[in-house]
Order: structure tokens, then sequence, then C-alpha cells
């Protein structure tokens, strides 16, 4: 998607008079990256930011700093400031978060009635985008299926945490969008731990979601070329 696009209505609902921040607007561009709009490589344009955020190119600047410092962005001296494409290291990382935050999530979260409607319409979603054969729509599912995950634990510094991690995540699931098996097979995975969640098996859940995560690791990392296939 060209960024011209990702950027439309960018900046609908209006501002908060102290939202004008390096923060802010990172993490305008975090959520862009997260849902797949901003890809890997695209190059973002001080000038056009500014103009759509509504920002100065200091504050711009500023939310650069900390997106580089997140992985997220990579500065290419004299050619400007690009959507990074992780590496082998980024996967690793990305996944030694993702162990400790996720299954300690479904073990000690708060399991509302609401989150748990939540998660089954993810996995309907999910299911339908398999069916369609819908690699975006998988992806999204399988996004959202995590995200609302580490919602149980009820913490707003954990949910902007995975905010961080699922932006990178979306980088990575680019280098596999020509392997539809990826996602796929993680549909049924993920309907199975939702359904350990509702019946009360926390600890069944954790357990099958970090054997779950080490596969994905293994699998992104051998379609990358880290280890051998």
């Amino acid at each position: 998607m060209p960024m011209n696009a990702a950027l439309q209505g960018i900046a609908d609902g209006g501002h908060a008079t102290h939202a004008h921040t390096g923060a802010w607007v990172a993490g305008v561009l975090r959520a862009r990256i997260s849902a797949g709009q901003l890809p890997p490589g695209t190059k973002l344009s001080e000038q056009k930011l500014s103009e759509a955020l509504g920002v100065s190119r200091n504050t711009l600047r500023e939310a650069f700093t900390v997106l580089a410092g997140e992985s997220v962005v990579q500065r290419i001296p004299n050619r400007g400031v690009y959507v990074a494409a992780p590496g082998a290291e980024d996967v690793r990382e990305i996944y030694r978060v993702r162990r400790l935050i996720e299954p300690a999530a479904v073990l000690w979260g708060e399991k509302t009635e609401g989150t748990l409607d939540r998660l089954d319409a993810i996995i309907a979603g999910a299911r339908e985008a398999l069916a369609a054969g819908s690699i975006p729509g998988m992806a999204d599912a399988n996004q959202e299926l995590h995200k609302t995950l580490v919602s149980l634990s009820g913490s707003a510094s954990l949910d902007e945490l995975m905010e961080k991690v699922l932006a990178e995540m979306r980088l990575v699931f680019h280098a596999m969008a020509t392997t539809p098996d990826f996602h796929s097979h993680y549909v049924e995975r993920n309907a199975a731990l939702v359904d350990q969640i509702r019946s009360g098996q926390r600890e069944e859940a954790a357990a099958e979601l970090r054997r779950y995560l080490d596969a994905a690791e293994q699998e992104l990392l051998a379609h990358i070329g880290a280890i051998p296939a």
C-alpha cells in the first residue's frame, strides 16, 4: 500500500491539545504498521507525515527515534527513514517477549465473558479467512487474538508492550506473505487454545501456548534461512 493511501484518515477524530508529542506520533505510526498499512521498506516522508499529522518535523523526528529504538523503523544515512524488515535476531527477541507475557496473561489474567466472546468472534473470522484463502485475513485475526490474550492481564503497560511487539510481528508476516500454510495451520490451534481458556484449563492453555510460540518461531527462522528448514 502506498504511503499516501496508508495516511488516509490518519488524523481523523481530532487530537487532544497535548497529543502532538513524539510519543503520540510514534503510537500512530506503530498502529499503522501493526495493521499492515505500512509494509517493510516503506519510506516515511517527513514532509507528508508532518502535514498529515499536523506536527512539526522535530516532533516527527522524536517519533522516529522512539520507533528506531524499537526496531520498527530504520534510519539509512543520506536516504531517510524506512519501515524496517526484521532479521533473525529481531524474530528471536520478539518471541522471547511473547513467551513471557502471553502465557502469563492466559494463566493469571482475568477471564471475562466479554473477552471470551471477543476471542470466539476472532476465531470465527479466522475460519472465514481460511475458507476464503485470505492470508491477510488470517494474519489480521492472529494479531488480534494474541493482542486480546495479553489484554486478559488488565495491564495498560503490557498492552502497550504488546502493541510494539505486534508492530514488529506484522513486519515479520510480510516475509511469509507467499506462505499461506504458515497462517492456515494456526487457525485451529488458536481455536483449541480459546476452548481451553473458556473451559478453565489455564495451565494446559499456557503450556500449549509456549509450545505454539516455539513452533512459530522455528518456522519463521527456517523461512528466512536463519536455521535449517
